[in-house]
C-alpha cells in the first residue's frame, strides 16, 4: 500500500506542477516578474532577460500539496514532517523576498548577504530546537562504515552549517536551464530510496513529492526555459535536502549525494581565494557550469553532463549506505 502511495504522490506532484505552470507563468509575466541577467555573465544569457522567475512557487505548492495529502491519507503528521515543511517554507520565503527585491524593486542583488544570512540562521536555530524536542542523536555516522563520532555540543553548529551551507550551495547551482531541477530531482530521489530503506516512510513520501514537483517544473524549465526557479525554489530545496540528511542521520552522505552542489560551491571558493591571493583566476567564470559554457560547451551539454555526475554521486551514496 505504501508503494502505491509513493507512486501516487510522485504522479500527483508532477501533474499539479504541469497543470499549474501554464497558469503561473503568464501570471508572473503580467506582474513583470522577469529575471534580470548579470552583466558579467555569458553574453548569450542576456537573451534570457525578462523570462519569468519565482517559478519555485510551483515546486513548493505542488510538492507540499501532494506530500500533505499522501501523509494525511496514509500516515500521521509527525514532528519530523512539521520540521521539514517549516525549513522548506522558511527558506522559500527568504528566497521569495530576495526574488521580489530583484525583479520588482529592480535591485539585481536582492537581499544583502547579511540579511539573507540572518534569516537562514534564524530558521536553522528553530529547526535545531525542534531536533532537541525529538531527542535527536548527536552522533555523526561515517558513511560506508559502522563508525560514528559523538559531536555533543558541536552538533548544533553542524546542523546550522549544513542548513545555511546547503541552501547557498543549491542556490549557486541554479544557473542554467534545467540544471537544478534535474540534479535536485536525482538527489531527492536518492534520499527517498534511502529513507524508505530506513523505514522513514514520512520522509520518503516528502522526498518523492518534491521529485515529482521538480520533474513537472522541468517540463517548462528545460532549455529553452519558459520560467526560472529563482531563489524561491533553490533556497527552499537546499534547506529541505539538508534537513532530510540531518533527520535521517545521513549528514556526511549529503556531501556525496549532493556532489554537484559541492563542486559548484568549491569552484567559487577556489576562484575567490586564488584571485585574492595571486590576482589570477583558476576558472573562466564561476560557478563552474559557466566555465564550461565559456569553454565552448553548449548549455544543454553542460546540463546533461552535470545530471550524469549527479546520478553517479547518488549511486555512490546508495552504495555506501546500503551495500557497504
Amino acid at each position: 500500500m505504501l508503494v502505491k502511495t509513493l507512486i501516487y504522490t510522485l504522479l500527483g506532484a508532477f501533474l499539479i506542477a504541469v497543470v499549474l505552470s501554464p497558469f503561473v507563468i503568464p501570471f508572473l509575466k503580467r506582474l513583470k516578474f522577469g529575471q534580470s541577467i548579470r552583466d558579467e555573465g555569458p553574453k548569450w544569457h542576456q537573451k534570457k532577460s525578462g523570462t519569468p522567475t519565482m517559478g519555485g512557487v510551483v515546486i513548493l505548492l505542488s510538492g507540499l500539496a501532494s506530500a500533505g495529502i499522501a501523509i494525511m491519507y496514509q500516515l500521521d503528521i509527525t514532528i519530523e514532517i512539521i520540521l521539514l515543511v517549516f525549513v522548506t517554507l522558511g527558506y522559500g520565503i527568504i528566497g521569495f523576498i530576495d526574488d521580489f527585491i530583484k525583479v520588482v524593486l529592480k535591485r539585481n542583488l536582492g537581499l544583502t548577504s547579511k540579511q539573507k544570512l540572518i534569516g537562514q540562521l534564524f530558521i536553522a536555530v528553530i529547526f535545531y530546537v525542534g531536533l532537541r524536542m525529538l531527542d535527536h542523536s548527536t552522533l555523526l555516522m561515517i558513511p560506508g562504515t559502522d563508525l560514528s563520532i559523538d559531536l555533543g555540543l558541536l552538533y548544533p553548529i553542524l546542523v546550522i552549517f549544513m542548513l545555511v551551507g546547503a541552501s547557498n550551495a543549491v542556490n549557486l547551482t541554479d544557473g542554467l536551464d534545467g540544471l537544478l531541477a534535474g540534479t535536485g530531482a536525482i538527489a531527492f530521489g536518492t534520499f527517498a530510496v534511502l529513507s524508505w530503506n530506513l523505514f522513514e516512510f514520512h520522509i520518503a513520501i516528502f522526498c518523492v513529492a518534491l521529485v515529482g514537483a521538480m520533474l513537472g517544473f522541468l517540463v517548462f524549465n528545460a532549455h529553452p526555459a519558459k520560467v526560472f526557479m529563482g531563489d524561491t525554489g533553490s533556497l527552499a530545496l537546499g534547506g529541505a535536502i539538508a534537513a532530510i540528511a540531518i533527520l535521517t542521520k545521513m549528514e556526511l552522505l549529503l556531501v556525496v549525494i549532493g556532489g554537484v552542489f559541492v563542486i559548484e560551491t568549491l569552484s567559487v571558493i577556489i576562484q575567490v581565494i586564488s584571485f585574492k591571493t595571486t590576482g589570477k583566476r583558476v576558472f573562466k567564470m564561476t560557478p563552474i557550469h559557466h566555465h564550461y559554457e565559456l569553454s565552448g560547451w553548449s548549455e544543454w551539454r553542460v546540463v546533461v553532463t552535470f545530471w550524469v555526475i549527479g546520478f553517479l554521486c547518488s549511486a555512490l551514496g546508495i552504495y555506501l549506505e546500503v551495500w557497504m
